[in-house]
């Protein structure tokens, strides 16, 4: 029997976070309540078959909140994510490429930021903006993108030191089309590893962010506003906080599954 090439983790990520994605947009259009209905005669009920993740403490239910704060949270980090990669691979380009006054700049900027601690960054945005997705957005903008640059950079500048690439200028490409059709394919799938991975870390952040009530603004559900809600009633209602956090676990698993996978597939290509 032929044996898949792809890796086992890779597949096995693939299909846990495809089930995951299709749960939060299948359940909130099949349950019959609303995310941010209350109802108080059924506050904090365990598990049922009528509400199989229990309620909270306005008697909400747990299941289709944990669904719509789901598409809520996990839109979030894949929205956050995409304008940072581009700008960071860009930028890891320039820098690994051209070296010089180039890569001493992005260096320079990049160094600047990373020793901005980033819950302050976080308090002064949430200052100016207002908490929401607003923030988030702006705080993971300016601190993103300098771990995709930080690994372009290097990826490019050992490139940049091969005979091909000199060859390429020899015979006339721009350093534009060197940089674009040469260099991007060949450093990509070391960024789109990064960026499976920095998702992991992303997401948990605005779950922290949710949970300190700096993040997404109620009544839209969110996993992180859902556990600090719990939190009061761990102790005797487990589910209504151990639910929530269990879905950002699971994603998390898909995640590294993921980018473990797509590191071997590298590795054996």
């Amino acid at each position: 029997m032929k044996q898949s090439r792809l890796p086992r983790t890779l597949i096995a990520g693939i299909a846990l976070l495809a089930a995951i994605v299709l749960a939060v947009l299948i359940i909130p259009l099949l349950s019959p309540y609303d995310p941010t209905a209350e109802d108080i005669s059924s506050m904090l009920q365990p598990p049922s078959f009528a509400h199989p993740f229990g309620t909270d403490q306005l008697g909400r239910d747990l299941l289709v909140r944990v669904a719509a704060a789901g598409r809520v949270d996990l839109a979030l980090m894949v929205g956050v994510e995409l304008l940072p990669f581009v700008i960071g691979t860009l930028a890891g380009l320039i820098a690994g490429y051209y070296g010089g006054w180039p890569n001493r700049i992005i260096t320079l900027f990049s160094d600047a930021l990373i020793a901005f601690p980033f819950y302050l960054l976080v308090a002064v945005v949430a200052f100016v903006t207002g908490t929401g997705i607003t923030g988030i957005f702006l705080t993971f903008l300016i601190m993103g993108w300098i771990i995709f640059a930080r690994t372009v950079k290097g990826a490019t500048a050992s490139l940049a030191e091969e005979e091909w690439v000199e060859s390429a200028r020899v015979m006339g490409f721009s350093n534009t089309s060197i940089l674009l059709r040469q260099m991007l394919p060949n450093v990509l799938s070391q960024a789109v590893i990064v960026l499976v991975s920095d998702m992991v870390a992303l997401l948990v952040a605005i779950v922290t962010l949710g949970y300190l009530g700096l993040g997404v603004t109620p009544p839209t559900p969110d996993w992180g506003t859902m556990i600090a809600d719990g939190q009061s009633f761990l102790a005797t209602r487990w589910w209504v906080s151990t639910l929530p956090g269990a879905a950002v676990v699971l994603v998390g698993i898909a995640l590294a599954l993921i980018g473990d996978g797509l590191n071997d597939a590298r590795r054996r290509a």
